[in-house]
């Protein structure tokens, strides 16, 4: 007997623009991005709350203040996720940049979008460079979606992607270097259903990784573009 494999799912909104959310901290007015896509997705992801590879249902960039201090920023991440109405598993990131400010860009169902604090960048590969001491909290936070089902390994293969997107528009614009020592990418992609076959791959010249790469691209183009 034959198995008759279910029609590939339609592409649809992968990942709308988030709702902006504003707080007072530390005497600080400050925003945040919340997405929630609900259930049925998987996420890849750097961040410090809800890193790794697994079932996600929302998505917090929060900007905090420069100088942040906090020792457990998991902690409130989880905190500003839960006033913002999220359920569930989630992402979390952070920067000192202004998320409000956020760019987006789209290309054939991959979507993106970037928060840039540049003022601390350079090439990851520095003489000398690393250790414990913490870095400051200006990152260029990359949330970025597909509307089908990767494999483990393909949204290995997209966080990847979406890096090398990145540093080829920072070169492309004048910034030479390949981020800043705290750059976070989430990518977020469909959960495969019974029967479905997830695609292997993601690289830049696979048809979702190059539908990725350019999304990327535009998107850190226009954020780390001085008007």
């Amino acid at each position: 007997m034959t198995a008759v494999l279910p029609p590939p799912r339609t592409p649809a909104v992968t990942l709308p623009h988030p709702r902006r959310l504003t707080r007072e901290e530390d005497g600080d007015r400050l925003h945040a991005l919340f997405w929630a896509p609900g259930p049925g997705r998987r996420m890849i992801s750097s961040a410090v709350l809800g890193g790794g590879i697994g079932e996600r249902a929302w998505i917090l960039n929060a900007q905090v203040s420069h100088g942040y201090r906090r020792t457990d920023p998991d902690r409130h991440l989880a905190g500003l996720a839960s006033a913002a109405g999220a359920r569930g598993p989630g992402v979390g990131l952070m920067t000192a940049a202004d998320v409000s400010a956020y760019a987006h860009g789209h290309d054939e169902g991959a979507d993106a979008f970037v928060t840039a604090g540049i003022d601390v960048r350079g090439w990851a590969a520095v003489p000398g460079a690393g250790g414990s001491a913490p870095q400051p909290p200006g990152t260029i936070n990359i949330v970025a979606a597909v509307p089908v089902p990767l494999t483990d390994s393909a949204l290995v293969n997209a966080v990847a992607t979406a890096t090398e997107a990145k540093v080829q528009a920072l070169v492309e614009t004048g910034h030479d270097s390949s981020g800043t020592p705290t750059d976070a990418v989430c990518v977020m992609a469909l959960t495969p259903v019974p029967e479905e076959e997830a695609h292997a791959f993601a690289g830049p010249r696979s048809l979702w990784g190059a539908r990725l790469a350019r999304a990327v691209h535009q998107a850190v183009r226009a954020a780390v573009t001085v008007p």
